[in-house]
């Protein structure tokens, strides 16, 4: 297999917000992969703080993407939670964009769905209902992860470590909101065996 071209769709956890190049996580990952001798492009981001799963699509149309992707990887959602959006709502959308992110990677086993991390936790959540976005946390990546696992793609779990983080020291950026690339690697831990799954098990 030739060098794996690597897509990665989503927000602003996506494009790291706040932190710089190398320390957003499919950079990260990409890097590790290589590491372990897995030969992998830089990823191509699709990806801008703020967006919902209707937004995402909207831009994904705009963007050109074109060939099959070896990898591509998912992490939406955060922003239909915040902006009150309604779960039925996000489980079409998520789904269309699952669908479409498995049309790019030619198989669904080579796509990876990151679920969606607590920002109820972080500094920026002081006076609000911390217990509630957890729930509604939860709720959207139970879909996510119902969805993922119905169309035989992959599922990897960052929200725990998102809580562990929380507001520690070094684990968020300024804004006390978006994680730092010292959190993101701890995701991409999680995110590596079945980044490396997806790549080393099928063949282009």
């Amino acid at each position: 297999m030739g060098r794996a071209a690597f897509l990665a769709l989503g927000d602003s956890y996506t494009i790291g917000e706040g932190v710089p190049e190398e320390g957003r996580w499919p950079v990260q990952l990409a890097a590790r992969l290589r590491e372990r001798g897995i030969d992998v492009d830089a990823p191509r981001i699709v990806a801008t703080t703020g967006w919902t799963t209707d937004e995402l699509s909207a831009a994904i149309d705009g963007a050109g993407l074109h060939g099959r992707w070896g990898l591509v990887t998912l992490l939406i959602g955060v922003n239909n939670q915040y902006r009150g959006r309604p779960a039925s709502e996000y489980r079409t959308q998520f789904l269309a964009l699952l669908e479409r992110a498995t049309a790019f990677a030619g198989d669904a086993r080579r796509v990876v769905v990151v679920s969606i991390p607590d920002w109820g936790v972080t500094a920026f959540a002081e006076g609000r209902d911390r217990a509630t976005i957890a729930s509604e946390i939860d709720t959207f990546n139970a879909i996510a992860r119902d969805e993922t696992l119905r169309m035989h793609a992959r599922w990897v779990d960052v929200t725990p470590a998102s809580r562990r983080a929380g507001a520690a020291p070094g684990m968020l950026v300024d804004d006390g909101l978006h994680p730092s690339a010292a959190q993101y690697a701890t995701w991409v831990e999680a995110i590596l065996p079945e980044a490396q799954a997806a790549l080393r098990e099928l063949r282009a």
